[in-house]
């Protein structure tokens, strides 16, 4: 007659349940899986260590819970508003990352340029002017502006260089959202606007006249 196998326990199972996961041949738990599955298990464990007070015990369960998972849709809400701002200001932006001031922006614009980079070249030159313009407190110094926001702003202090201005910031857009390749031509008319925009004085404010 056989001898009588006895089944294995369960802490036993569990054991070797955890060996068999733990060898090579199998994928590891991934980082958003184990986050929710230590969540939900810290839910249902505070729920079971509350509940055993009775019908009180799950009200305040209820409302732990509550509490719990508003202050995650808080800060995830937070932290896609940040990084929804955050991205507003790159899409568009004028700078990127960067922090120049003109004068930096005019060298890297000219080295490009000697490189035959001209879409970059076109770039830094209009951000050597926008740098110029706020340097010198012709526009505000506004985060995340754009080519467009800089003409805009620009064409009211300097009026007689509105068109090119506007014509500045469509080459910037074209060749850095738009797909189209920077020329020699190009940059040079954007070389040009900058040089005698660096020349350029506002216009003055009116003065009212006194009563006749």
């Amino acid at each position: 007659m056989s001898p009588v196998v006895s089944p294995v326990g369960r802490e036993e199972a569990a054991r070797k349940a955890a060996e068999e996961l733990l060898k090579p041949g199998y994928e590891k738990e991934s980082l958003f899986d184990q986050l929710y599955r230590r969540f939900v298990q810290f839910i249902g464990d505070l729920t079971d260590a509350v509940t055993g007070g009775g019908p009180a015990g799950g009200i305040i369960a209820a409302v732990v819970i509550t509490l719990i998972i508003l202050g995650v849709i808080l800060l995830v809400g937070w932290r896609l508003r940040r990084t929804a701002r955050r991205n507003a200001m790159a899409i568009g932006g004028l700078y990127g990352e960067r922090v120049l001031n003109a004068a930096e922006h005019r060298r890297a614009a000219e080295r490009l340029a000697a490189e035959g980079e001209w879409t970059q070249a076109i770039r830094e030159r209009l951000r050597a002017i926008a740098r110029d313009l706020e340097e010198r407190a012709l526009v505000d110094g506004m985060p995340g502006r754009t080519a467009d926001e800089l003409a805009a702003e620009a064409g009211r202090a300097l009026p007689g260089f509105a068109a090119e201005l506007a014509a500045a910031a469509r080459s910037f857009d074209d060749v850095s959202y738009g797909g189209v390749p920077g020329t020699q031509a190009a940059y040079q008319a954007m070389s040009d606007l900058d040089e005698r925009l660096r020349q350029a004085r506002p216009v003055p404010l009116a003065v009212g006249g006194g009563p006749s």
